[in-house]
């Protein structure tokens, strides 16, 4: 498995997009391609070795679904694969549905409702190099999460701490945007650890966190899949996970 990150909207929005690539036959699929300038020039640039099999997006806001009429133009005959609110959607997977990608990668479609209703991640795994990774877009960041555009409390509960978070620990995440300075101010306001400080230590020198960190860091850093942790409880005055949940969410839209 290889994954190409692609910055786009860089010092606005901080996007990324991504190329998944399997490396044994090259298909590949572009996910949340939403800004076609910023893919073209990256992939002009560095010229991966790839064969475009399917545009995918995690959510339908125009931020991960906006070059969806572009590439559809540009490569007419491939699928648009997303939730039932992005525009040309040609083929919205089920929960749990598993896609194969070339000759090693398996991709399961998971249902995770809350920024969007139509909110899917993608959780790939190696047959043969045992990776794994997690395409996130706006349902968690690193050290975060996404607001409750379209959801509540509990959804986001079962999306961060019954789906994403009952993951191989080492499943790399790659979120939509590049938020972790921001989360990570937030996240030391309720939670201070060790594993707080060495994200601290990896943002003092890297402006990128997509792809650095897994499933089990979240575990560790991340306050929104800490529901129980004393240090939460207690900056939230909050018990039970759906309460807690909606109080973390309230401080950090305010902070």
């Amino acid at each position: 498995m290889h994954v190409e990150i692609i910055p786009q909207s860089w010092g606005k929005g901080n996007n990324y997009g991504y190329l998944l690539v399997d490396e044994p036959s090259r298909h590949a699929w572009l996910i949340d391609s939403a800004f076609p300038e910023d893919i073209e020039a990256y992939i002009s640039e560095k010229r991966p070795n790839f064969e475009l099999k399917a545009i995918v997006n995690t959510h339908h806001h125009w931020d991960h679904a906006g070059g969806n009429e572009h590439f559809h133009k540009k490569y007419p005959d491939l699928p648009i694969i997303a939730g039932k609110d992005s525009d040309l959607v040609t083929y919205t997977p089920s929960h749990q549905e598993v896609i194969d990608l070339g000759d090693q990668l398996s991709i399961t479609a998971l249902h995770t409702p809350c920024h969007t209703q139509d909110s899917i991640c993608y959780y790939v795994k190696d047959s043969k190099t045992g990776q794994k990774g997690v395409f996130t877009g706006d349902t968690l960041f690193i050290s975060g999460c996404g607001r409750f555009f379209e959801g509540t409390p509990s959804q986001m509960n079962s999306a961060l701490n019954e789906i994403l978070g009952k993951l191989p620990k080492e499943t790399v995440t790659y979120p939509g945007h590049e938020y972790t300075k921001g989360n990570l101010k937030f996240s030391k306001t309720v939670l201070q650890n060790k594993s707080i400080d060495k994200l601290q230590d990896f943002l003092s020198q890297n402006s990128v966190t997509a792809g650095q960190f897994t499933i089990g860091d979240e575990l560790e850093f991340n306050p929104f899949m800490r529901l129980s942790d004393p240090q939460v409880l207690k900056a939230t005055a909050a018990s039970g996970a759906v309460d807690v949940m909606a109080k973390l969410r309230e401080m950090k839209n305010n902070a």
